[in-house]
């Protein structure tokens, strides 16, 4: 696996077409998405994603309750880096999404000043560049993060398309309950916490159920 941490910018979404005729537009970025029981999707059955942005253009997110076989140390091998602290080398790496899953991203708080990081919300970022796995070993690393290969993109449309047809639902999250949910909610509890955040008994749910 050949991994690849950006050292340039790279958040752009997908342009939309300029001959679209403009349309109302709600915004679900700082929202989560979490699939639907019926999800036909098998890469997104059962998953929770912390969508990142969403515009005109389109929308990222990253899953956040998938870990994957690779381990952060082994990760931190094949870049080229060393990470000595144990139990951060046994922490998971996550799968974000279905694109371009050779490459990392990195969610953490506090935002801080890297080369490549797309400000989520007043104490959380996402990163591609590989400055912020660097800082890690020398204590200057983010406080809290979690990493994964892969994100979820959707272009202009499509998120809201499927939201409409009822694949997910959604629910706003503040940057206090994001951070709860990311970086002190186990990766197996993320799915019944964002539930809990709905006031919903998943075993309730059906194909018909709405968004928050």
């Amino acid at each position: 696996m050949n991994t690849k941490f950006l050292t340039s910018p790279s958040f752009d979404l997908p342009r939309p077409d300029l001959d679209q005729p403009e349309v109302p537009f709600s915004s679900f970025s700082r929202h989560l998405l979490i699939a639907m029981p019926d999800m036909q999707d098998s890469q997104f059955a059962g998953s929770v994603i912390y969508l990142c942005e969403h515009d005109a253009r389109g929308a990222l997110g990253v899953m956040i309750n998938h870990p994957g076989d690779l381990k952060l140390g082994t990760l931190f091998d094949k870049i080229g880096l060393k990470l000595e602290i144990a139990p951060l080398r046994d922490t998971p790496v996550l799968i974000g999404g279905p694109v371009q899953s050779e490459r990392g991203f990195v969610l953490h708080r506090p935002v801080g000043r890297w080369s490549s990081t797309l400000v989520i919300d007043d104490d959380i970022g996402l990163t591609t560049s590989k400055d912020i796995l660097e800082a890690l070993p020398t204590g200057y690393g983010p406080e809290e993060m979690l990493v994964t290969l892969g994100y979820a993109g959707w272009s202009a449309g499509q998120l809201e398309a499927e939201i409409a047809q009822n694949a997910w639902l959604t629910v706003p999250v503040n940057a206090e309950q994001a951070s709860q949910l990311l970086f002190a909610t186990s990766t197996e509890q993320r799915l019944a916490a964002a539930y809990r955040l709905l006031g919903i008994d998943p075993l309730m749910l059906s194909s018909q159920a709405g968004h928050a």
